[in-house]
């Protein structure tokens, strides 16, 4: 199954999500902040990255950016997942690379449908 990275600065969101998660057989990491998210992704290179936007240090806004444009990582499909909701976000979002934007109190099977397609694009496209 596939190994996923959640970003996200929150413990309580991140033991939901990859509950969520391993309980469909994905196998999750966790990291709380943008750099040590790219640092875990250069090092072990996932199948996908859930990205959350607001944390200390650089925001997902920026670590999807810079992980959109590096030649090791480019290929690591990113879904954000923020409380930020406003249709510029979303946008902003995607113009740093990422392949989805949800937002925060995403519906369980939205998640999952999104994260399935997502991979299947990886592995199609």
């Amino acid at each position: 199954m596939a190994n996923i990275l959640i970003i996200d600065d929150s413990p309580t969101y991140q033991t939901m999500v990859g509950g969520i998660l391993q309980k469909r057989g994905y196998v999750c990491s966790f990291e709380d902040r943008g750099e040590s998210g790219i640092a875990t992704a250069i090092k072990t290179h996932p199948d996908l990255i859930l990205m959350d936007v607001i944390m200390p240090g650089i925001s997902g806004f920026q670590a999807t950016r810079q992980l959109s444009k590096n030649p090791e990582t480019l290929n690591i499909p990113i879904i954000i997942i923020s409380t930020k909701d406003q249709t510029s976000d979303r946008l902003w979002g995607l113009r740093q690379g990422a392949r989805e934007y949800l937002t925060k109190d995403v519906d369980e099977a939205v998640l999952i449908a999104t994260i399935e397609n997502v991979l299947q694009n990886k592995q199609t496209g």
